[in-house]
């Protein structure tokens, strides 16, 4: 790191450094260098267009003598080069990034540290608050990336780019509208919205994260409660703390920043994005945040989730005990009331912190301590049961057995595979068991109409086994019971047909079939 008070001298490299010029580079250099002393330095390679060993020699011969040396805009094939050869790791070197500016442009989501902007019909740019956000980059695309592996769609960056004095992730998000803009909008799909923003959400409380992949969530709330606890009368901030202390841990995904501008609709899928809060925990502090997004940063002034959302208060609040109400799974006002109560109670320990530190408006402050204190004689846990309907989510599917939705079987199963290291041999050998009985069940099991398929991957055991189940309520049909084609026959003398099964038999380690409740049952084992 260099030193503040130290004299910086920037050097400018350009053209080509190789064996037939290195040396005379060099001695450039030291000249530059000549009795400066102290100083730290810094190669500005924006002109830099190759570079060989030789090069490479004299920047290491600079290093040993400038321990601090710094290396900024770097095109991508030069760094390339830095990096193949171990040279980012052993001093500091930036890339060169390419200027985008956002003036006029639409404003399509918005989270704690950025907002994102579509920059043209295909595009769009999430720009970070921090000045100095590369590290921010770094992390939300290696969580964006874990995220997407294990099941959650979302989208990742394909470019870092500078926004005016900071940086910017630019992703491909074709025609992208935020449920904000939807809600906005278009009110009629406010059912829609919700059945979709908490099928989402139910999705990431389900999947289970690799350890120490995340944070765990729980540590950055409890920092925030044990601070609030001291404005708190004696006895209650206690009694916070302690409930907070008590959320039992988990290595289940939330997303920490889970709200309707984060969650977008890209032609007919549906993606979460802004996932630099990936975290691991209790399903509560995803809810805390949602309350807050929607009711409590809001409480005293409508005009606040207007600016923000885009929606007025009246949506916003029935948005919130809607998705609530579906999250849970039941229409009870009781059981809805008693986990909205300790979301508030955990949601207003929270804000109370945040508005102290960000000098929040001090009547919001007082409102949401009020709230508080009323509520926290009323309750003696923050824990609740997270509705059954949630259980199994990341790992089942439900869709239409047609033949165009191969693709989409097949990239679901196979992200469960990669999740869990599945060798690729094994992964393709399933691929092509997944073809041939998906593409059965949809020539077949609802000929000649439509129907759906429920698509089930169970990971368990050791050695690690994998589990596919295919469920249909068509015609009954047991393949099982085909007789395997006789492999020995010319081509002349075989029957057309009866491959398909025969392959999936020798390709997994066992595949059973039952008809119960109506539904064909057909499953897949594969030791892996």
């Amino acid at each position: 790191m260099m030193n503040s008070n130290q004299e910086i001298l920037t050097i400018a490299l350009a053209g080509r450094i190789d064996s037939g010029n290195a040396a005379q580079t060099e001695a450039d250099l030291q000249a530059r260098l000549a009795g400066k002393g102290n100083i730290s330095v810094i190669l500005d390679a924006s002109e830099l267009e190759y570079i060989s060993s030789a090069g490479l020699r004299v920047i290491l011969r600079v290093k040993k003598a400038y321990p601090e040396l710094k290396i900024i805009n770097v095109i991508s094939e030069i760094y390339e080069i830095f990096e193949m050869t171990g040279f980012t790791e052993m001093m500091t070197v930036e890339k060169a990034y390419r200027l985008v500016s956002v003036e006029g442009c639409e404003v399509i989501g918005e989270g704690a540290n950025g907002k994102v902007y579509r920059i043209d019909g295909d595009n769009v740019v999430k720009t970070y608050k921090n000045a100095d956000a590369l590290s921010e980059i770094q992390h939300e695309r290696e969580v964006a990336r874990l995220a997407l592996v294990l099941g959650i769609p979302t989208a990742i960056s394909y470019d870092v780019v500078k926004v005016g004095d900071s940086y910017g992730s630019v992703f491909e998000l074709l025609d992208a509208k935020s449920f904000s803009k939807l809600l906005a909008k278009e009110p009629e799909r406010f059912d829609w919205c919700v059945a979709e923003y908490v099928k989402m959400l139910k999705k990431i409380h389900s999947t289970e994260v690799p350890e120490g992949k995340l944070p765990p969530f729980k540590e950055k709330v409890l920092t925030a409660i044990r601070r609030t606890k001291d404005v708190l009368p004696e006895g209650l901030g206690e009694k916070l703390v302690q409930m907070t202390e008590a959320i039992p841990e988990s290595d289940h995904m939330i997303h920490g920043d889970y709200h309707t501008k984060n969650i977008v609709l890209a032609g007919d899928e549906v993606l979460v994005i802004d996932m630099d809060t990936l975290s691991v925990g209790h399903p509560i502090f995803d809810l805390m945040r949602m309350y807050s997004a929607y009711i409590g940063y809001s409480e005293n002034d409508p005009e606040i989730i207007l600016k923000f959302q885009g929606f007025d208060q009246t949506t916003a609040r029935r948005f919130w005990h809607e998705s609530l109400a579906e999250y849970l799974n039941t229409a009870d006002e009781q059981v809805i009331g008693d986990v909205e109560n300790k979301v508030r109670c955990l949601s207003y320990g929270y804000l109370i912190d945040w508005g102290t530190r960000h000098h929040a408006d001090a009547d919001l402050i007082l409102l949401w301590k009020t709230r508080l204190i009323e509520l926290l004689p009323l309750i003696d846990s923050l824990t609740f049961e997270v509705a059954s309907a949630a259980a199994g989510a990341a790992n089942e599917m439900d869709v239409e057995a047609t033949t165009d939705n191969l693709q989409t079987v097949i990239d679901f199963i196979d992200a469960r595979l990669e999740a869990v290291d599945c060798p690729m041999k094994s992964q393709m050998q399933m691929d092509i068991a997944v073809e041939e009985i998906f593409v059965n069940i949809a020539n077949y099991a609802y000929a000649p109409g439509k129907g759906n398929a429920t698509v089930r991957v169970e990971v368990s055991g050791d050695p690690v086994t994998v589990t596919i189940t295919f469920i249909d309520r068509g015609v009954p049909y047991d393949p099982l019971k085909k007789e395997d084609p006789d492999v020995t026959l010319s081509a002349a003398e075989r029957e057309i047909g009866g491959l398909g099964i025969f392959m999936t038999k020798k390709i997994m380690d066992d595949v059973s079939y039952e008809y119960k409740n109506g539904q064909n049952i057909l499953t897949l084992k594969k030791k892996i």
